[in-house]
């Protein structure tokens, strides 16, 4: 098995190892990598014979240890146990009626129980104020509802071992537009929201044009006011300067995408925004570690593309085999994932594999790197699903998608997704998603309960000793600042090479994600990181781009804009170099 650090044995033993009666932890960390390979190799002798099971058993088990992949954390908490809900990502239908909106309360409780995330479209609701035929009374409209979400997200501990999360979206066409692009202000309410914009191609030409767009009442379809569409635009950028919410969902984009369209529009998203989804839908996720897939033991380092193609057929199979052992809390949300098996795969890594390959994330040839990678995982991961659908049949839905007009046999509606894997790549011992370093030393709230998990890079402390670029002295201002910027004596290649997410410009973010997104058939979480002193325009500028672009989704995120963030630049003045490796084993790393 690959060293674990100790920050993902903290993790692990945290969220993800078994516990007896007492809370007492029963399960080591090889043997949590087998209970999840043994429960998800049990779908190989459902569908065929007891060697394959056995067979596919150790090919799974080789593939978590060697953290070659992960899966999302459902499938590492939950797989092998009673509770055996293994999906990451589910979006729940909300209704325009009492009874409708309470019976997705009810199903997002029983979702986020069991460890899974909940998207949400609210633009069905009837806006604030109107008359309720059956009562009289007023409308409260679809953010006074969201806020009861909120409360009893804020009392369901996901699986018990990790916060609640949702995704909430408005149509821009919905009369309550603006309460929904200002709820969050006060810094208080919607917390475990994120929020997402619905817009239009015609909104976003209306824009650039400088022209009004209407308001539409979600029921009647009547017009219900007409207003410039600037103004709206630059409330939800003034917003999301501010707090971080609202990003953009490009509603034309995700549809132009839609395998399935006679199931139905797709409206909204998973709680990160990388799986576009129909009501009662779910998403199975795994990250190949791309960090894993850089051979630098040669004269030169280089990417090992049969040990990446192996990743990815036994990656695909395994999500495909996750579906059939899956137990749903819902017997909805049964019938449409079987029905579609959409799966999610994607990488995790990017930023260290291109450090080991000697390249900025900051530079054009980080973006064909880019796209090379997801070129190589789209054409493996499609050839996977079609000898997968030789052999088991083609989803249950297929006769109604978009692969029937052409003939092509798929066992997977989608087949990949790039997701933020926040606490997985923590595990692996390297970088989340497709993001650049968001830092070189910094905090993270959330992961351990109530306790901030300090984190280096690694692979930087590796670098630093091997080159003995200063020893203590730059340590310590890397625990204080997070980057190499203004750091005296760091040669120029050096912090290119290290360069950080926040001295990346927008329009290189947006470049990047474009080059994963190209090849992606669902959607690609990343955020545009902005140093705190960017200013609204910054923001505008980059939601506009995105949607130029092409891109399905936009999130951005300005440094200093929350006053709890998840991740906070720096170790925190109570760290020095001495402390972190006293608490960090080097020896744990890999390079």
């Amino acid at each position: 098995m690959a060293q674990l650090s100790s920050n993902a044995l903290r993790v692990l033993e945290a969220r993800y190892l078994r516990r007896d009666a007492a809370r007492r932890v029963v399960e080591t960390p090889d043997e949590l990598f087998l209970r999840v390979a043994r429960a998800v190799a049990q779908a190989e002798l459902l569908l065929g014979t007891a060697r394959d099971a056995d067979s596919w058993q150790e090919v799974f088990g080789g593939l978590l240890t060697s953290l070659d992949f992960l899966p999302n954390s459902p499938a590492l908490m939950n797989a092998g146990t009673p509770l055996g809900q293994l999906s990451a990502c589910f979006v729940l239908p909300v209704e325009d009626t009492m009874e409708g909106i309470f019976d997705a309360l009810r199903a997002m409780a029983l979702v986020q129980r069991t460890g899974g995330g909940t998207g949400f479209s609210f633009s069905r609701l009837r806006p604030r104020g109107e008359v309720v035929a059956s009562t009289g009374g007023e409308a409260s409209g679809p953010v006074s509802f969201m806020r009861v979400f909120d409360c009893a997200t804020e009392n369901i501990k996901q699986g018990g071992r990790r916060r609640g999360a949702n995704m909430g979206l408005l149509r821009v066409d919905h009369p309550d537009i603006l309460e929904f692009v200002d709820a969050k202000l006060d810094g208080r309410t919607l917390q475990n929201f994120n929020l997402s914009v619905g817009v239009t191609d015609r909104f976003m030409e209306a824009v650039e044009a400088g022209e009004s767009y209407e308001f539409v009442h979600p029921g009647s379809g009547r017009v219900v006011n007409r207003v410039r569409a600037r103004e709206v635009f630059d409330r939800i950028v003034d917003a999301a300067w501010r707090t971080g919410d609202p990003g953009l969902l490009f509603l034309d984009a995700v549809n132009r995408a839609n395998p399935t369209p006679a199931l139905g529009q797709l409206e909204t998203t998973n709680p990160c925004g990388e799986v576009p989804l129909l009501p009662y839908e779910s998403c199975v996720l795994g990250s190949i570690n791309l960090a894993n897939m850089v051979r630098t033991e040669g004269a030169e380092p280089e990417v090992d593309w049969e040990r990446l193609c192996h990743a990815v057929h036994a990656g695909v199979r395994f999500l495909d085999d996750v579906i059939e052992v899956n137990r749903e809390p819902l017997p909805e949300i049964g019938e449409m994932t079987r029905g579609n098996r959409k799966i999610g795969l994607g990488v995790m890594g990017f930023a260290e594999s291109l450090i080991l390959l000697g390249v900025s994330s900051d530079s054009e040839e980080a973006i064909a790197w880019a796209d090379r990678l997801m070129a190589f995982i789209s054409e493996e991961a499609s050839k996977a699903s079609r000898e997968l659908a030789e052999r088991r049949g083609v989803f249950p839905n297929w006769s109604r998608s978009v692969y029937a007009a052409s003939g092509e046999r798929m066992r997977n509606a989608t087949r990949l997704s790039v997701a933020p894997t926040g606490t997985i790549s923590i595990i692996a011992g390297t970088s989340g998603g497709i993001e650049p370093l968001f830092a070189l030393a910094y905090r993270r709230a959330h992961t351990l309960g109530g306790e901030p998990l300090t984190e280096i890079n690694p692979i930087f402390r590796r670098y630093a000793e091997a080159h003995r670029l200063n020893g203590e002295r730059l340590l310590e201002e890397i625990l204080a600042r997070g980057h190499l910027r203004g750091v005296a004596g760091i040669p120029e290649a050096v912090r290119r090479l290290f360069v950080t997410a926040s001295e990346i410009s927008p329009r290189r973010h947006l470049l990047l994600q474009q080059a994963f997104q190209r090849h992606v058939d669902n959607a690609v979480s990343k955020t545009i990181n902005l140093p705190e002193e960017s200013d609204p325009e910054e923001v505008a500028h980059a939601y506009l781009e995105a949607w130029r672009l092409g891109l399905k989704g936009i999130t951005i995120f300005r440094s200093g804009s929350k006053d709890a963030q998840v991740l906070t630049l720096g170790a925190g003045e109570e760290a020095t170099s001495r402390e972190f490796f006293a608490k960090c084993d080097p020896g744990a790393c890999r390079l």
